[in-house]
């Protein structure tokens, strides 16, 4: 499920443990403004997004849920391995798509059991995949797309971290 903007600004607002009021005045405006914002009835103002941003410490992006390809996220700002999905996308050659999107904690799992990797129409596309070193550098700080590759075949795989 696609996390909704106001969501979005919820979450960041609490993980920099703010309130709307804080955040309202911070901003000039009225709490029951961010209060629209976050249950999705209203929008910030696009003049207010750069401060909102600030406010948030966070990036444009993150504020308006764009992925990036990876970046390093420095401690004081990660997220707990229980809040960050796993999502990896392939696409064959032959047309089929999929998409798997799992919390990262349960991919983790799934890998250090040593349980095979699912197969792409009878391809094993991922079996080239050091996931334990995805996960490594996911609790280094890294986020965001860790891997991107297309097959001589004509596969094309990518991994992200969020």
């Amino acid at each position: 499920m696609q996390e909704s903007f106001g969501q979005r600004l919820q979450r960041l607002r609490k993980n920099v443990n703010l309130t709307q009021e804080e955040v309202a005045t911070k901003l000039n405006i009225t709490a029951q403004a961010v209060s629209k914002w976050e249950n999705d009835v209203s929008a910030p103002d696009i003049s207010v997004l750069v401060e909102l941003s600030e406010i948030l410490k966070v990036t444009l992006n993150d504020l308006m849920g764009k992925q990036t390809d990876a970046a390093f996220v420095p401690v004081e700002q990660r997220k707990q391995i229980e809040n960050m999905f796993f999502r990896i996308k392939v696409l064959s050659k032959d047309g089929d798509k999929v998409n798997v999107n799992i919390p990262l904690a349960l991919a983790k799992v799934f890998v250090e059991s040593g349980a095979d990797m699912p197969q792409i129409n009878g391809k094993d596309v991922l079996s080239n995949i050091d996931f334990n070193q995805i996960f490594d550098l996911v609790e280094k700080g890294v986020i965001g797309k860790i891997v991107e590759v297309e097959s001589k075949d004509g596969d094309f795989v990518e991994i992200w971290v969020e």
